[in-house]
């Protein structure tokens, strides 16, 4: 029961969290034409993981994959549980807005050293035009998604005290 319970809140927590950093994006785009993430391009790097490629010199050349935006849209969606998870495995069910933020801002990590360097755009976007209003967005991002983690944490509470 307790793996379920914490399977529960886990997934919950990480799409309301998730949810919240693509409210957040749309956001950006309408006020201030900032375009985000494109996941299509998650997928693509995903997809050439089984053709036994990680790093790409530019991955918005590098050939389609079948189903990249699905498959990046699912992997984002997956990877704002797994944060969650993370979340509610070191400090429960309940989080404070300091520990949510604590994990949602050390999640830009993965964008800055894995995912931006095999992207092609170098270790914490140093290859963009613009790097450093690059990683304040992604800095931002992923303060807005750890606000996401403790909006995730109370409404989760909620909702699943109707169940469990």
């Amino acid at each position: 029961m307790e793996s379920l319970s914490l399977l529960s809140h886990a997934v919950f927590m990480g799409i309301i969290a998730t949810i919240t950093m693509d409210i957040w994006a749309l956001f950006l785009k309408a006020a201030f034409n900032i375009v985000g993430l494109n996941y299509a391009m998650v997928g693509r790097w995903i997809g050439h993981f089984f053709k036994g490629k990680l790093t790409h010199k530019a991955i918005g050349k590098s050939s389609r994959i079948a189903g990249e935006s699905i498959i990046g849209w699912v992997l984002h969606y997956t990877i704002g549980i797994l944060f969650a998870a993370v979340l509610v495995l070191i400090w429960g069910y309940s989080p404070s807005i300091i520990q949510s933020l604590i994990i949602g801002i050390s999640t830009v990590v993965f964008p800055f050293f894995l995912m931006q360097p095999c992207f092609g755009l170098g270790i914490a976007g140093s290859k963009l035009p613009k790097p450093n209003s690059a990683r304040l967005k992604s800095l931002m991002t992923h303060f807005i998604f750890g606000l996401g983690l403790y909006l995730g944490g109370f409404t989760t509470k909620i909702i699943l005290s109707q169940f469990l």
